[in-house]
């Protein structure tokens, strides 16, 4: 049935065959607009860093907006006006496969806000999560924003790898290149035994907790806002049993020194906690990695103390009193 009348719909809309039906009406009629003629310009996008220009690697969308404003214009699909964005995989900073949803615009200026998660080749946290906001036509982007998403305790979770830009573009004159920089800090711990040894099998689970993490990130200028939460991320077990770790965890950047907990889980099911704030600040397109070493337990209970190292070679030494 329903393909009986979908048929008898695409019939009736075909030339010719209404036309007995609406010879009268043809004067009354409004004129139809002349279509709109659209380009689809050419991407291209890098990684922006002060010593070299990296190919950027993973998803790009594109945003545009009206000249010189915030205001979403929208993109055309199927010649219609509609508010969905460009959509792009991107590999070594150009347009790859089928799965693309390209930007088609009408000639002239317009403000192209790019937002991208890069793709990286060493391993990275494989659950990130965000709150993203609903995009309609005609919306302020400055008044939106990514929003940390909320786990069951109070805590939040880490985020995807964030960059962006924003810059004006010419579509019918030029192609859309865009030098990204990244806008969130990445962290990695790295724990192991003050002796190099195997953790004790009285340790469970160690869990990372970050302070000081910003709560949004505004979508059109990637500012942050609310430096007062906390992210939160457990430490894997290498197979050897030596180091406890985690893949690369990405954060909305920090307030300065933020507070680092680690909580440490016992068979016998209780927990401790050290904490220390950090000397470094989980700023925009930073990572940290922190090389924590755990002292002496003491009566199976807790590590006495960790120091940590950041990746620029600086170091800090954190102690902790032993807790018997």
């Amino acid at each position: 049935m329903k393909k009986i009348l979908f048929g008898a719909t695409v019939l009736l809309l075909l030339p010719g065959v209404t036309a007995c039906c609406d010879d009268d009406k043809k004067s009354d009629e409004p004129a139809q607009p002349a279509e709109v003629k659209l380009v689809t310009p050419n991407v291209s996008a890098r990684i922006a860093d002060p010593l070299n220009q990296n190919p950027f690697t993973g998803i790009l969308e594109i945003y545009p907006c009206y000249p010189e404003t915030s205001t979403y214009y929208g993109n055309y699909i199927n010649n219609k006006k509609t508010v969905f964005n460009g959509y792009y995989t991107i590999v070594d900073g150009h347009i790859y496969g089928e799965y693309n949803r390209p930007l088609q615009l009408p000639v002239g200026t317009y403000n192209m806000v790019y937002w991208g998660t890069p793709k990286y080749d060493e391993p990275i946290y494989n659950t990130p999560a965000i709150n993203e906001p609903g995009i309609t036509q005609d919306a302020d982007l400055s008044t939106l924003y990514f929003r940390l998403r909320a786990n069951t305790d109070g805590t939040y979770m880490p985020v995807y790898d964030l960059v962006h830009a924003v810059k004006p573009a010419n579509v019918g004159q030029e192609d859309l290149q865009a030098a990204l920089t990244r806008v969130t800090a990445g962290i990695r711990i790295i724990a192991k035994m003050e002796d190099n040894s195997e953790f004790s099998l009285s340790i469970t689970g160690i869990q990372a907790r970050i302070g000081g993490i910003a709560e949004k990130m505004n979508f059109y200028t990637a500012e942050v806002e609310n430096t007062t939460k906390v992210v939160k991320f457990d430490l894997e077990r290498s197979d050897d049993n030596t180091v406890m770790s985690n893949a690369t965890v990405m954060l909305f950047p920090s307030a300065e020194n933020p507070p680092l907990e680690l909580v440490i889980t016992l068979a016998n099911g209780t927990e401790h906690t050290l904490s220390k704030n950090l000397s470094s600040t989980l700023s925009p397109n930073t990572k940290l990695t922190l090389n924590i070493v755990l002292g002496e337990i003491l009566s199976g209970e807790t590590p006495g103390d960790f120091s940590i190292e950041d990746w620029n070679e600086v170091s800090e030494t954190i102690e902790f009193p032993i807790i018997n």
